[in-house]
């Protein structure tokens, strides 16, 4: 996840006025190294555990931002442009891809990118705004949950053999061999 790019890049933002807050959610092996790095570094970032309301966090968020080396289909990033909250993102894997113009792509790794990124979605709320506009459009063509479930009974059904009826003639099936 290269949350050290993220405490780099924040650590920056601690001189702003007034400074971001920068949280960041979830838990996992990386929390010690990461709370020791935000604590050297003196960034502005909170960790916050284990949460269930991701969607309240993002909310009453102006920027999110995905620091990741790779990722396909990150569900962060997918819930940032619901939301229609303004996303930077690395430009790895199937992030691009998912996100298309709907967000402002960094290189992975590189904090500088992170913090001009930021920054400006930051000095600029008519930049948010517009982001906010297209993450909710792109949002708008993913397939929804029901369209995901019918596509899969439907390929379901096209790779399993359907059920033999009952009474029917089991060698009906049966390719002749041309001999009796």
């Amino acid at each position: 996840k290269r949350y050290d790019v993220l405490v780099d890049a924040a650590a920056r933002w601690r001189t702003r006025t007034p400074p971001p807050v920068v949280v960041v959610a979830g838990s996992g092996p990386a929390y010690l190294p990461v709370a020791a790095r935000i604590s050297a570094a003196r960034a502005p970032v909170t960790l916050l555990g284990h949460r269930d309301d991701v969607a309240d966090l993002l909310a009453g968020a102006d920027v999110a931002v995905v620091t990741s080396d790779w990722e396909a289909r990150q569900l962060f990033a997918q819930e940032a442009l619901r939301a229609g909250v303004p996303l930077v993102a690395t430009e790895v894997g199937g992030l691009p891809d998912l996100v298309g113009d709907a967000a402002l792509l960094v290189p992975a790794g590189d904090v500088d990118a992170v913090d001009a990124a930021v920054r400006s979605l930051l000095d600029d709320p008519a930049l948010r705004a517009d982001l906010a506009a297209r993450g909710r459009a792109r949002a708008g063509t993913w397939p929804t949950e029901q369209d995901t479930v019918a596509d899969l009974a439907a390929l379901y059904a096209e790779l399993v053999p359907a059920p033999a009826r009952r009474g029917a003639d089991p060698a009906a099936d049966t390719p002749s061999t041309g001999r009796r």
